[in-house]
């Protein structure tokens, strides 16, 4: 199916702000910076299809002795892989921690997941590897990373989150976004996104799924015939370019909060 003759003209996509300059990360600087105790986690973020992730695999190899940490919100689950983009192989040989941490239809909270960060990042520091922080997931990210400490207290005691974070964007073209986004849905459908939909509903009930967004709650609706095929794939595809804006908007509001993200070309 040509996703391209399905969405001609991107319908609720605006147009994406002024890039910033892309800056060159120098490995050996980081790792410097990291031994000298001027940041303690390196955190890559960028939205969907940004290239985050093999940048992060890149970058940890680079380090000499480096371990990821995921910052997505639906990595965490057991069997929801190709929707929610794992490409473990993606990984090779380096460590990677909170993925595959929960059953698929549990509900893993922000509390929950700022909790098994803060164990994570201490276990991989205790072994003398810089952590890496990946992830597109905001709202996770900066649970990590800003020290909250949420409502009733019941967010980890700060001094056991990271206090010098340094962060990296990952940078491509609203236009290079659109077409990855596009091409990325086609190989999911044709690798068995409906197929592990399918799977998951034998044992995660229909309404937990479509809790999940985006292509779990697209795709469950095309399974129980809710919409047809061609449906689900234009309104998949649209939700998925309207997140990935909605990610771009939350990284530049953190950087009018005060926060520097050194923006580069993966």
């Amino acid at each position: 199916m040509n996703r391209t003759e399905l969405l001609p003209d991107r319908p609720g996509i605006p147009p994406m702000a002024k890039l910033p300059d892309p800056e060159v990360i120098d490995p050996e600087v980081l790792a410097r910076a990291y031994a000298a105790g001027d940041i303690d986690l390196i955190c890559v973020v960028g939205p969907t299809a940004s290239g985050k992730t093999r940048y992060a695999v890149q970058l940890a190899k680079a380090l000499g002795k480096a371990e990821i940490l995921s910052a997505d919100s639906r990595q965490v689950y057991r069997g929801m892989d190709i929707g929610t983009g794992k490409d473990l192989c993606e990984y090779d040989d380096v460590p990677y921690h909170l993925i595959d941490i929960v059953p698929a239809g549990a509900k893993f909270n922000i509390y929950q997941y700022q909790a098994a960060f803060a164990d994570a990042w201490a276990a991989v520091r205790s072994k003398g590897a810089i952590p890496i922080l990946c992830g597109g997931s905001g709202l996770y990210i900066e649970a990590a990373t800003k020290a909250y400490k949420f409502e009733k207290q019941n967010g980890v005691d700060p001094s056991r989150l990271p206090q010098k974070p340094y962060y990296i964007g990952t940078l491509v073209t609203r236009e290079e976004r659109v077409e990855r986004i596009d091409r990325r849905l086609e190989e999911r459908l044709k690798e068995g996104l409906v197929e592990e939909v399918r799977g998951l509903l034998e044992t995660v009930p229909a309404p937990d799924l479509i809790y999940y967004g985006l292509e779990y709650k697209f795709v469950t609706q095309y399974v129980l015939g809710e919409l047809s095929y061609d449906d689900m794939v234009v309104g998949l595809g649209n939700a998925i370019h309207q997140f990935a804006k909605r990610q771009m908007t939350w990284f530049r509001g953190m950087e009018r909060d005060g926060i520097r993200i050194h923006w580069t070309r993966p």
